[in-house]
């Protein structure tokens, strides 16, 4: 049995030499058949060079480097395209996903499961964070009319049939968990410590963080159209229903002064209306350009192994 982990890697020159050392302590009691694919997903700091040093003495450790910050899950589906295991281990470079928690997540596999999740029974994130990932998965369960849980992110342990599937996906936004979910398979989860950041910061700022929510809830729903789609119906029926009054008071002379606030408050809020179904269909079709583009998700920059 074959065992890959695969880290995307971001600002984290200082953490990769702990990050690798407690892979290698935990994964070791599993099987001594394994590799480490370290993506580097264009860092500005000295993370590749850290990489490359580890790779040069360190057989098992192999490093991928991007030609651009392409983002996290993209990094993650470059690695998954070199991963050889039987299984597939997707975690965090920053050490709060904790390697230690690989075996539990293998010996819950071995059970009969083809994904085996990591759920963050406390998540020593800050308080933004936590608030917007609370607002994003709901917002996302919605949208999707699906259960989704926050408390899991890319942390898990995936039979290679799974990761095979997850590649053969030909979406242009790459979100790794959605698409975990969206491909079926026999999963569960378990309890997992989540730690505090090693070193550094999070490189999710609120625009990113927004931009990626956005970009999901296109890619894996169609709902913001069947949405505006009622609401358009909801106003015309208003409208019709204020016409049909307005017109017998017309019929009845119960109307001595046309209303020009009425008209241009009708005027205003229909056009917003009409400009904002316009917007959101065009979000739509601004994403079916990127796919007919047909423009890879990611390009290798390097390699070493």
């Amino acid at each position: 049995m074959k065992l890959s982990i695969v880290s995307p890697v971001y600002n984290a020159e200082y953490i990769i030499p702990l990050l690798v050392k407690r892979i290698e302590n935990s994964v070791s009691t599993i099987t001594e058949d394994y590799e480490i694919i370290l993506v580097e997903d264009y860092s500005p700091d000295n993370s590749w060079t850290r990489i490359k040093d580890i790779a040069k003495i360190n057989k098992k450790v192999i490093g991928v480097k991007l030609s651009r910050n392409f983002g996290q899950h993209y990094a993650i589906t470059a690695g998954l395209y070199r991963a050889k295991g039987d299984w597939v281990v997707v975690m965090d470079c920053d050490l709060q996903d904790q390697p230690e928690e690989i075996e539990k997540l293998y010996n819950k596999a071995k059970e009969g499961y083809d994904i085996v999740l990591a759920r963050r029974k406390e998540r020593k994130d800050n308080f933004f964070k936590k608030m917007f990932s609370i607002f994003f998965y709901k917002m996302l369960s919605f949208f999707t009319d699906t259960k989704q849980d926050r408390a899991v992110a890319n942390f898990g342990i995936y039979h290679k049939k799974v990761i095979d599937s997850v590649l053969k996906m030909g979406d242009v936004i790459r979100v790794f968990p959605i698409m975990i979910q969206w491909v079926g398979f026999t999963k569960t989860s378990i309890n997992v410590d989540h730690a505090k950041r090693e070193s550094g910061k999070s490189a999710y700022t609120f625009s990113k963080l927004f931009r990626l929510a956005i970009n999901t809830f296109l890619t894996f729903s169609n709902k913001p159209l069947i949405l505006t789609i009622r609401f358009g119906f909801l106003i015309s029926f208003i409208s019709f229903l204020v016409g049909c009054f307005y017109l017998y008071r017309y019929l009845t002379d119960g109307i001595e002064v046309v209303g020009y606030t009425s008209l241009i408050l009708s005027i205003w809020f229909l056009a917003g209306i009409i400009i904002f179904s316009i917007g959101i269909l065009g979000l739509y079709v601004g994403k079916i350009f990127d796919t007919a583009k047909k423009r890879p998700t990611f390009i290798i920059d390097e390699i070493i192994e």
